[in-house]
């Protein structure tokens, strides 16, 4: 009996031996896989954010002990004072003579603290929005990648966001992100794609030209036997190369961010329908950015678009690069390089001439100039430094005489006042560039435009980053063209999606009525709280129309939220949306003025006919 007991514990430690070792390497196995990598990353994610969620929990939420006690101390405590309440007022029914009163000292209904419980939650949720916000940036600049873009999304949104985390997250318009060493990341990966570099490329510089937080840039010479075009000559190339961990980082972030919204709402920080739009849209946005096979796509339709006698391309002096489809595979695009420093370069000029600080980013500039002229916050005017130099003497001076001169009148003024400063030094140069700015932002215009309502594929992401100012070698008394790249957040709209949104910018552009304006909008299928016409009519002229002197005022903006608030902003319209601001946010930089309902009514008319 007694060997066969050894027996059985022997057996038996040998099995729980054996299945923890098999269960061990099944484990670690598993985590070398892109899922297994992917669930390391959201259990690192839900370890640093897990303090906040439970200081939400146990501060906000009516599920926490703590809220519980506080409300059953509350309302013992108003127990206790409608009892002496009522005593006092049986004691001074039964008194028979003034002489007789007895007056207790509590609190009656003229000394009850009136401050409501919404006022009190609001507070709470205040206190724990200026703790958490500085804990929540650390965590996104610790994880990096996805997290540093969302930031970046989040600081510049329409949509409600804290402001203490808005402020904060602004910061993150300035981080720039890292890259990858080329020989460690790069080299291989290309290796594993292409085959060997050196048989394809005649040098490769291993310093990145850009990069993002799922891969980088560089710039290249192709060899002339793959070029390809009869010329016979090497050819400079951009490869963009996405990183090897991209594929499951990127789908365990968006993973974390679904959640953690999800939580957000649960706990009242986030509104519900404003949190899954904004969701829904940025989880559409990186996994489009991941599929480079679709990035191709777009990038050669647009090409091929750019080569049509009818499209606006070539009398804009437009150029988009050629793709190279036998050197791009799932993780590789190769495309032509198109010379030349990109735009914000030189906007970031014209700003600081105005006395804009560009610190925080070109980006967080152009977003605030762009968001100053559609924004329904009911947020005081936002502090960051950007915002400072808008409201600067210059920029009060645009705020009180446009309201006797217009807007167009004190740009003019803007203009000619940085002619006549400096007159003294390159001004003919100068002159040529406000000249050729002009009529750039008019070709941006144009050209998206026909990408929008006659092609129904265009750049949702056409910040002047992705626009290159080109002078060619040969051409220096020509003016300079422009390039456009990267063409990763392409929007499609189907001939019936163009129609509706061609509707609502005619109507804008025609100056009709609100009625005739919200009918447009409605049939988008825009929901507002009140769904208040005359809001729907002045909130599509703010998106659309030209800039008036009363959208410099921010009681206007108020007046317009306290009339209706957005519940539900249509997704084939916010992308649309998001071009127009970005190129209306790089037009005011230059002191241009301009209506988008104007420079696309041509373009919107085209699909309204087709």
């Amino acid at each position: 009996m007694r060997q066969l007991a050894i027996t059985i514990l022997r057996r038996t430690a040998y099995g729980i031996g054996g299945v923890t070792v098999t269960g061990m390497s099944a484990v670690a196995a598993y985590t070398s896989t892109d899922q297994g990598l992917g669930l390391k990353r959201e259990l690192k994610f839900w370890g640093s954010v897990a303090p906040v969620v439970f200081d939400y929990w146990w501060h906000a939420s009516s599920s926490s002990p703590f809220v519980k006690y506080q409300k059953f101390q509350s309302s013992t405590k108003q127990s206790v004072r409608d009892e002496l309440s009522q005593q006092s007022i049986t004691q001074n029914e039964s008194s028979s003579s003034e002489e007789n009163e007895i007056f207790f000292p509590v609190e009656n209904s003229n000394n009850v603290d009136h401050t409501s419980t919404n006022d009190r939650t609001a507070a709470i949720y205040k206190e724990l929005h200026q703790r958490n916000a500085p804990r929540i940036l650390q965590i996104m600049l610790e994880l990096g990648g996805l997290y540093i873009k969302l930031g970046q999304v989040l600081s510049a949104t329409a949509l409600p966001v804290p402001s203490d985390y808005r402020e904060l997250f602004r910061t993150l318009q300035s981080s720039v992100p890292g890259h990858e060493e080329f020989e460690e990341v790069i080299k291989p990966t290309l290796e594993k794609e292409l085959g060997p570099i050196d048989d394809i490329f005649e040098s490769i510089e291993e310093v990145p030209c850009g990069s993002a937080s799922i891969g980088q840039a560089h710039k290249a010479i192709l060899k002339r036997h793959h070029v390809g075009d009869g010329s016979n000559q090497e050819a400079e190339v951009i490869i963009k190369v996405q990183y090897p961990d991209a594929k499951w980082k990127i789908p365990a972030d968006i993973r974390c961010v679904g959640e953690f919204l999800q939580m957000c709402v649960f706990f009242g920080v986030a509104d519900e329908s404003a949190a899954k739009l904004s969701y829904d849209e940025f989880s559409r946005q990186f996994m489009a950015e991941l599929d480079y096979e679709q990035e191709r796509s777009n990038l050669e339709a647009v090409y091929k678009s750019s080569l049509d006698d009818s499209a606006p391309y070539k009398r804009r002096n437009v150029l988009v690069p050629k793709v190279y489809p036998n050197l791009c595979s799932k993780n590789v695009i190769t495309m032509s390089y198109l010379p030349g420093p990109k735009f914000e370069e030189e906007a970031r000029k014209q700003l600081e001439s105005l006395g804009f600080d560009t610190s925080q980013g070109m980006r967080a500039v152009f977003r605030d100039l762009a968001k100053e002229s559609t924004n329904i916050s009911e947020e005081a005017p936002s502090p960051n430094k950007a915002m400072d130099s808008w409201r600067s003497w210059r920029m009060m001076f645009v705020e009180t005489a446009g309201s006797f001169v217009g807007v167009d009148n004190i740009f003019l003024i803007a203009r000619l006042w940085q002619e006549w400063a400096d007159r003294h030094e390159n001004a003919l140069s100068q002159t040529r560039m406000l000249e050729w700015t002009k009529e750039a932002i008019r070709s941006l215009f144009d050209v998206h435009g026909h990408q929008i309502f006659d092609q129904g594929l265009f750049n949702a992401d056409s910040h002047p980053g992705n626009i290159l100012i080109i002078q060619e070698e040969n051409a220096r008394d020509c003016s300079p063209k422009l390039g456009l790249i990267d063409f990763g957040q392409c929007k499609r709209l189907t001939l019936e999606e163009r129609k509706k949104v061609a509707k609502l910018l005619v109507s804008v552009a025609n100056n009709d009525s609100d009625d005739i304006v919200a009918k447009h909008f409605r049939d988008l299928g825009i929901k507002t709280k009140n769904d208040s016409t005359k809001f729907l009519g002045q909130f599509a002229r703010l998106m659309f129309g030209p800039f008036k002197p009363e959208h410099l005022k921010h009681e206007w903006h108020r007046s317009l939220h306290e009339l209706d608030q957005v519940v539900y902003f249509p997704n084939e319209l916010s992308m649309v949306h998001r071009t127009s601001m970005l190129l209306r946010g790089l037009a005011m930089s230059f002191q241009i003025n301009v209506s988008v309902g104007e420079l696309w009514c041509d373009h919107a008319l085209a699909a309204l006919q087709s």
